[in-house]
């Protein structure tokens, strides 16, 4: 073997066992990956205010609003809120691009109609009528967590 290949021979062996490492571990049972279905349904987000039907929307998983419930105000406890966006919340999507990240969880974006800003989220299924939605900025532990409930 000449100077040069004998050289790079340890990085080449290197690099196959670091790929066969990755590819044995992702090949395993129990790497987590989303439960297909016990996110699908019709929601109430925790204010009370809109119902949203969680389903497919091209790869992803998108929340779009079916109903408009109340209006109550998700920042200041008691009033009414005044949304940001004038247009009706009804066909909106309220959470979209949520893609698989784990055991029944979910990343994608939600939009906060009270102040107009989309955030980062995690969706996950805490039971079959619990669902937990965590909006944030940056990372997880910067932001707020909603308990929507299934519609029976």
């Amino acid at each position: 073997m000449s100077s040069p290949a004998r050289k790079w021979l340890p990085v080449l062996l290197l690099v196959a066992a670091a790929t066969a490492t990755a590819i044995a571990v992702a090949a395993q049972p129990g790497v987590p990956t989303a439960t297909a279905g016990a996110e699908l349904g019709r929601w109430i987000t925790e204010s009370g205010n809109l119902e949203v039907e969680i389903a497919p929307c091209g790869d992803a998983l998108c929340g779009t609003v079916t109903r408009v419930l109340a209006n109550h105000s998700m920042s200041d406890s008691g009033k009414e809120m005044a949304a940001a966006d004038s247009r009706s919340p009804l066909g909106t999507k309220l959470v979209y691009d949520l893609v698989a990240s784990g055991d029944n969880q979910w990343r994608g974006q939600i939009y906060n109609r009270e102040n107009g800003k989309t955030y980062r989220c995690i969706v996950s299924v805490e039971d079959a009528n619990r669902l937990r939605v965590r909006g944030y900025v940056g990372i997880p532990w910067i932001g707020k967590t909603q308990i929507w409930t299934r519609v029976s």
